[in-house]
């Protein structure tokens, strides 16, 4: 009997060693996710797993730097070095920056953070003559946010009858130009931001079946922490991975 699993409860137990289909396991904070989560991959690489077909995501980089290292004090750090563990951007990030020129990018493309998104934003708001009051730029970074997490492209919205609506009520009408804008002028920059990372890997797989089909056979178990937690970009992402 492996030894670490007697550090673990009954119920851990049962989420670890359950490895012949999908799991949700609920659990409250303070209960032990972390464990579990580390436990099960150890396990996974002790029954036949190779540490480079796991794919675990976490929300944030402090998870995924302290499950890494919890692993490699019981397998090693060779071993835990291949696993596929981080947040969603930095593992998506990854996978665009060897695949980046079939959706049109180089891939030593510019990740664009907070600041250098809201910038540009301000920079649109302003060459379009636009009150920066009524189309306030941090109000239109968080929208941009939105949409692309919903999948909504600008030509989407732009299309969109309801959403335009919703804009004219709002007496913001031209909140679809600014998208569009946006979109336009990262791609002429070859820059992301962070919500691109998830976006353009879903059109990335979209669009390239043999790409997909890769990482579909790569991957052959897929954890996620704090799932409850996902979009639908990034649940997007993982049901296309697990099919």
């Amino acid at each position: 009997m492996e030894e670490y699993l007697n550090k673990l409860n009954d119920q851990q137990r049962v989420a670890v060693e359950y490895v012949d289909g999908p799991s949700l396991v609920i659990a409250g904070a303070g209960s032990g996710k972390t464990r579990v989560l580390t436990y099960k991959i150890v396990y996974l690489l002790e029954h036949g797993y190779m540490p480079y077909r796991i794919l675990a995501l976490t929300f944030t980089n402090k998870a995924a730097r302290e499950m890494k290292e919890r692993i490699a004090s019981l397998i090693g750090t060779e071993n835990a070095s291949q696993l596929w563990m981080g947040t969603f951007h930095s593992i998506f990030s990854r996978i665009l920056r060897i695949n980046a020129e079939r959706i049109g990018f180089k891939h030593d493309f510019t990740i664009y953070d907070t600041n250098d998104s809201r910038s540009l934003i301000k920079t649109i708001i302003k060459d379009m003559q636009l009150d920066d009051k009524t189309y306030n730029p941090s109000h239109n970074q968080s929208h941009i946010s939105n949409m692309k997490n919903a999948l909504i492209s600008p030509s989407n919205y732009e299309n969109d009858k309801e959403l335009r609506q919703a804009d004219e009520r709002a007496k913001r009408p031209l909140t679809y130009a600014i998208y569009k804008s946006y979109w336009n002028r990262c791609f002429v920059a070859g820059a992301m931001d962070f919500d691109d990372l998830i976006y353009n890997t879903v059109k990335l797989f979209e669009e390239n079946t043999d790409v997909l089909e890769y990482y579909q056979n790569l991957f052959k178990y897929i954890m996620v922490d704090e799932y409850q937690d996902t979009n639908m970009a990034q649940y997007k992402l993982i049901s296309m991975l697990a099919e």
